[in-house]
């Protein structure tokens, strides 16, 4: 049996996510944050030395990495549901999908949510420069960078409905994550329909649902 360790408002619900849609049976194992840091607790680096969600573990194997992850599941129970036909072009763009969300995606959301917290964690007397500094790196540096991706999404999406193809893929699973934190923390969706219908439609797959009852509470859903 497939064990899923899943923290809660994380990466890991793609993961509870795609199990669903492959109808693939499994176990969770939840973890929560903490309430004033939101780190995952100690408790997950017994299973990973990272400390990190998502972590599979199965047959005495243990997997991370939300990319790795889902290529394992499709490898292992896909049976070629939720993946375009290997060597076409779709396959490699779902490849494509698979890396981008957590190296490019991410990047700048999390610089994101760093500056905009970094005042609030500054020592009293020096919260205005602090402040000031954050601002203006997300302003001049960060802002921009999130514009040039989110527009991005929207010119994809623009083609299909889908990341990868005509048809609906694991490549939207791995993206819902950054597409979610970046309509919550970034006003992705401003003037980008394709994004608002994107969020809509995965939503309310019956499998996103089901997840989600899996799961327990999600921020961005």
């Amino acid at each position: 049996m497939l064990t899923v360790h899943h923290l809660n408002n994380s990466r890991s619900q793609r993961v509870l996510w795609l199990l669903e849609e492959l109808g693939v049976p499994y176990e969770v194992v939840r973890y929560e944050r903490d309430p004033k840091t939101m780190l995952a607790p100690a408790a997950l680096k017994a299973v990973h030395p990272l400390g990190k969600s998502p972590v599979v573990t199965v047959d005495g194997e243990t997997i991370a990495e939300t990319g790795a992850i889902l290529e394992f599941i499709l490898e292992r129970y896909g049976q070629g549901r939720l993946a375009p036909p290997a060597g076409t072009p779709e396959a490699r763009q779902m490849r494509y999908w698979l890396h981008y969300a957590e190296g490019s995606a991410m990047s700048p959301l999390l610089l994101k949510l760093v500056f905009s917290r970094m005042s609030g964690r500054a020592p009293g007397l020096l919260k205005p420069l602090v402040g000031s500094i954050a601002s203006r790196a997300q302003v001049e540096v960060v802002d921009p960078q999130l514009k040039a991706h989110f527009d991005y999404w929207e010119a994809e999406l623009s083609k299909t409905g889908w990341f990868a193809g005509p048809a609906f893929s694991a490549a939207d699973v791995m993206m819902s994550f950054p597409v979610e934190a970046a309509a919550a923390r970034g006003g992705a969706l401003e003037g980008r329909p394709r994004l608002t219908q994107f969020l809509k439609t995965i939503h309310a797959r019956p499998a996103y649902q089901r997840a989600l009852e899996r799961g327990g509470p999600y921020a961005y859903a």
